[in-house]
C-alpha cells in the first residue's frame, strides 16, 4: 500500500507540472524512437546483408554503394513517432496532427528514395549482361525514377492538405495546359537540368567547344536557364540549358582525365623529291644514331627478299626509299622525345596524295594537357622535323609566292637576250 502511495505522490506532484511531465513523455518517445532505430540498424540491416552476401547472385561491392535495405530501416523510428506521439499528454491536437503528417512524409519520401536505390542496383546488375551494351535501359529507369518521385511529392503534398492524391492530379491536369504555356522555357530548361546532372554532361570548369554558338572555353556557371561559358578570348557565351541536349557540342573533360593530348598535325611532301637511296646516302645517313640499327635491319631484309628475286629486273626488287627512312626516323625520333606520352597510340603515316604534296601524319599524345606546354612541344617536334628534311634529300612542299614569279621572270627575261649562249 506504501508503494501504491508514492506513486499516487508522484502523480499528484507532476499534475501541478504538466510541461514536465509532456517532457518527460517526449524524452521517453525519442529514446524509444533511438532504440527501434539502432535495433533495425544494427540487427535487422546487418541480418539481412549478411544473409544476401551468402547468396550466388548477389555482389557485395553493388549492395554495398546502394543500400536499400538501410533506407527502409529509416521507415522504424518515423512510425514509432507516428504512432507514439498519441499518447502524449498536455500536447496541442495541432502539434499531434503536424507531427504525423511529417512522419508520414518521411516514410513517403524514404520509401521513394528506396525505390530509386534498388532501380539503380538493378540497372547495374543488368550493365554486367553482355545485351545491355546494345540495348540499354538507363533511360527507362529514370523515367521510371521522375514518376516515382512525382507521385510521392503528390503524396507529401496531399498529406499536409489533406486531399487526396487523384483530386490533386485532376487539378494539376485541368490547368496543364496553361501551365506548359506559359512556363514552357522553364519546362525545358527544368528538363534539360535534369539530363545534364544525370548523364554528367557538363561541370563547371569543363572546356566545351560549342561551334554553332560560338563557344570555346571554360563553363563557369550553371543555372536553370543558362549556362555561362568564358572563352579562351576572355569574352563570354551564354547557352541555354536545353541547347546542350538539343545540340551538338564537344566536353574536352576526357582529355584532361585522361592527362594526355593529341597532336594530329601533318608534314607535306614534294612528291618529286621521293626517290631510292643510293649507298652514299645510307652511309651518310647512318651517321644519326636513330637510323643505324634500322637501316641494318631494312638493308638485311631487303638482301633476303631480293635473293629470292635475283632472276628479275632490277627495278621489280626492293630498294630503300628516303621517305620510307625518313618516316622510321620520326617514330624513332618520338619514341625517344620526353613530352610524348609512349603508353598512347603513335602512328607515323601517309595519307593520300594531293595537288599540295603527300601528307606525311603524326598522330601521337603528349604527356600534359598544359596549353602552353602542349604548344611548346609540338612546335619543337615540327621544328626539328622540318629543319632535317633535307638531310634525306627530302622537300617541304610550298606553294610558289610573288617573289618566285618575280625570279622567274627575272630569269626568263635573261634567257630571251639575243647575245644569251642558249638562245
Amino acid at each position: 500500500m506504501e508503494h501504491f502511495a508514492f506513486i499516487r505522490n508522484i502523480q499528484d506532484w507532476s499534475d501541478q507540472y504538466p510541461w514536465l511531465e509532456m517532457l518527460t513523455s517526449l524524452s521517453i518517445l525519442i529514446l524509444l524512437a533511438v532504440l527501434a532505430n539502432f535495433i533495425a540498424k544494427q540487427v535487422v540491416v546487418r541480418g539481412i546483408r549478411k544473409l544476401v552476401s551468402k547468396m550466388k547472385w548477389a555482389n557485395s561491392s553493388i549492395f554495398a554503394e546502394h543500400s536499400v535495405i538501410s533506407r527502409i530501416s529509416n521507415i522504424v523510428p518515423a512510425i514509432v513517432i507516428m504512432n507514439g506521439i498519441v499518447t502524449i499528454p498536455h500536447i496541442s491536437g495541432k502539434v499531434v496532427t503536424l507531427v504525423q503528417m511529417g512522419a508520414q512524409a518521411f516514410i513517403f519520401l524514404t520509401l521513394a528514395l528506396a525505390i530509386s536505390e534498388f532501380l539503380s542496383i538493378f540497372n547495374l546488375i543488368y550493365q554486367r549482361n553482355p545485351k545491355s551494351r546494345n540495348k540499354p535501359i538507363k533511360g527507362y529507369l529514370q523515367l521510371v525514377k521522375l514518376i516515382i518521385f512525382i507521385v510521392c511529392g503528390l503524396m507529401i503534398l496531399g498529406t499536409f492538405l489533406k486531399k487526396d492524391v487523384f483530386t490533386l492530379l485532376a487539378g494539376f491536369g485541368a490547368m496543364a495546359a496553361v501551365l506548359m504555356l506559359v512556363f514552357q522555357n522553364t519546362i525545358l530548361s527544368l528538363v534539360a537540368s535534369v539530363q545534364i546532372s544525370s548523364y554528367d554532361m557538363v561541370r563547371i570548369g569543363d572546356w566545351i567547344e560549342m561551334p554553332t554558338l560560338n563557344a570555346d572555353g571554360d563553363v563557369i556557371d550553371m543555372s536553370l536557364h543558362t549556362i555561362t561559358v568564358q572563352n579562351f578570348d576572355k569574352t563570354f557565351t551564354t547557352i541555354p540549358t536545353n541547347k546542350l541536349v538539343t545540340d551538338t557540342f564537344k566536353n574536352w573533360r576526357g582529355m584532361a582525365s585522361a592527362g594526355v593530348r593529341r597532336i594530329k598535325r601533318s608534314i607535306y611532301i614534294d612528291q618529286s623529291s621521293v626517290h631510292f637511296m643510293t649507298d652514299k646516302e645510307q652511309q651518310k645517313l647512318k651517321e644519326f644514331l636513330l637510323l643505324d640499327q634500322y637501316l641494318n635491319t631494312k638493308h638485311s631484309e631487303l638482301e633476303s627478299f631480293n635473293q629470292q628475286l635475283s632472276n628479275q629486273a632490277s627495278y621489280n626488287q626492293r630498294r630503300l626509299t628516303n621517305l620510307g627512312t625518313f618516316r622510321a626516323y620520326v617514330e624513332f625520333y618520338l619514341n625517344q622525345h620526353p613530352g610524348i606520352a609512349q603508353n598512347q597510340s603513335l602512328i607515323i603515316r601517309q595519307l593520300q596524295p594531293t595537288s599540295e604534296g603527300l601528307p606525311l601524319e603524326i598522330y601521337a599524345f603528349t604527356n600534359t594537357t598544359v596549353w602552353k606546354d602542349y604548344e611548346a612541344i609540338q612546335s619543337d617536334i615540327f621544328d626539328h622535323l622540318i629543319a632535317i628534311i633535307p638531310e634525306f634529300g627530302l622537300k617541304v612542299y610550298q606553294a610558289p609566292s610573288g617573289a618566285d614569279f618575280k625570279q622567274f621572270s627575272a630569269v626568263s627575261a635573261v634567257i630571251a637576250e639575243p647575245n644569251h649562249p642558249l638562245v
